[in-house]
């Protein structure tokens, strides 16, 4: 490890070498554990959105990703762009990400994609940015909510859904995720109870994380 990677296993540990080494392997599992979770938030999370969206779909059209439909969910939005200064589509990302999955999912021999494999290949990032505000009028209004249960605010939604984003790039990049991680924990676990009860039961279940931090060196 390089002293800058080690740094904050150390002020944890009070500068005691041996701890913070104790804290780093520590913090490897409990990010292999949150990733184990985050998995079973994202493919339910999928899974809700996709079957909710199936309502979406235009007649000539067979699934929400088709060209059509795709357009009328993500429709060309003229939106200032603060970093050029110009203006940008602010709905362009989301129909690229469906287009370049639908090249990934495509099989070799040239034959029909299956749309699972479309969602399949669809990243985490492109589920959690749809409570977004320019997506309340096309998606969610008219779809998402109901995904939830009477009450749900989709700013509630939004902004736990990209905090749960974020913190997963933490994670996938090797991070130190120490502070917080009681938060992120309770934030993913309302996450899937919004989805399912019954999602909820079998996270609780199978999920190692709780017991990780209670054992934290």
């Amino acid at each position: 490890m390089s002293e800058p990677r080690l740094e904050p296993y150390l002020r944890a540990a009070g500068h005691d070498a041996r701890r913070a080494r104790a804290l780093y392997g520590w913090n490897a599992r409990l990010a292999s554990a949150f990733l184990h979770d985050l998995a079973h938030l994202e493919v339910g999370l999928r899974n809700a959105f996709d079957r909710a969206l199936c309502d979406a779909v235009l007649d000539g059209d067979d699934y929400w990703t088709d060209r059509r439909t795709l357009r009328q969910l993500f429709p060309v939005q003229a939106r200032p762009d603060r970093h050029t200064g110009g203006i940008r589509d602010a709905n362009a990302i989301a129909r690229r990400r469906v287009a370049e999955a639908t090249a990934r999912a495509r099989p070799a021999d040239g034959s029909t994609v299956l749309p699972g494999k479309i969602i399949a290949e669809l990243p985490f990032g492109f589920w959690a940015l749809m409570p977004t505000d320019r997506l309340e009028r096309g998606v969610w209004r008219p779809y998402l909510h109901r995904v939830y249960g009477p009450g749900t605010h989709r700013d509630d939604v939004r902004d736990a859904l990209d905090a749960l984003r974020r913190f997963r790039n933490r994670v996938a990049h090797h991070e130190c995720i120490m502070q917080g991680a009681e938060t992120q924990r309770r934030r993913l676990v309302g996450q899937v109870r919004r989805l399912s009860e019954e999602a909820a039961r079998d996270l609780a279940a199978r999920s190692e994380v709780a017991r990780l931090l209670r054992e934290r060196p």
